[in-house]
């Protein structure tokens, strides 16, 4: 069973990497292109929120298609990072508190990405970037 798991495991990097990247991709979306219509549609894109959308529309898009996937994910890291000190942890302690939890999971599963890289579902992988 741990054999065809461990077979298995760059296949579920991938998924891990291509759901992350269209959950963060749709934070982008709301911001700078409006859709879908959330509280965050039309933000200014000046703004720290919009600055974020931008990076999460590009980000996410990047790492989507497995494109300059570890430095993508590198900076929508620290973009979830500062997202978490910033807006959420001034409010309590306690990420279920201060509502932060998806802030600081995306943090951490976009820094694994840095070192695991996108797995084979990519285009870094097919352009022969990825391979070991």
């Amino acid at each position: 069973m741990i054999g065809f798991l461990n077979r298995l495991a760059p296949h579920a990097l991938s998924l891990l990497r291509v759901m992350s990247a269209l959950l963060v991709l749709e934070h982008g979306t709301t911001k700078i292109l409006g859709f879908p219509v959330t509280q965050m549609s039309g933000i200014g894109l000046t703004t720290m929120p919009g600055m974020a959308g931008i990076i999460e529309l590009v980000g996410g898009l990047l790492l989507l298609i497995g494109l300059f996937s570890r430095a993508s994910a590198f900076i929508l890291s620290g973009m979830t990072a500062v997202a978490y000190f910033l807006v959420h942890a001034p409010q309590d302690f306690f990420p279920v508190v201060n509502g932060g939890e998806t802030a600081a999971l995306y943090c951490f599963v976009f820094f694994y990405l840095v070192f695991a890289g996108p797995g084979p579902w990519s285009v870094d992988w097919l352009r022969g970037a990825e391979r070991a």
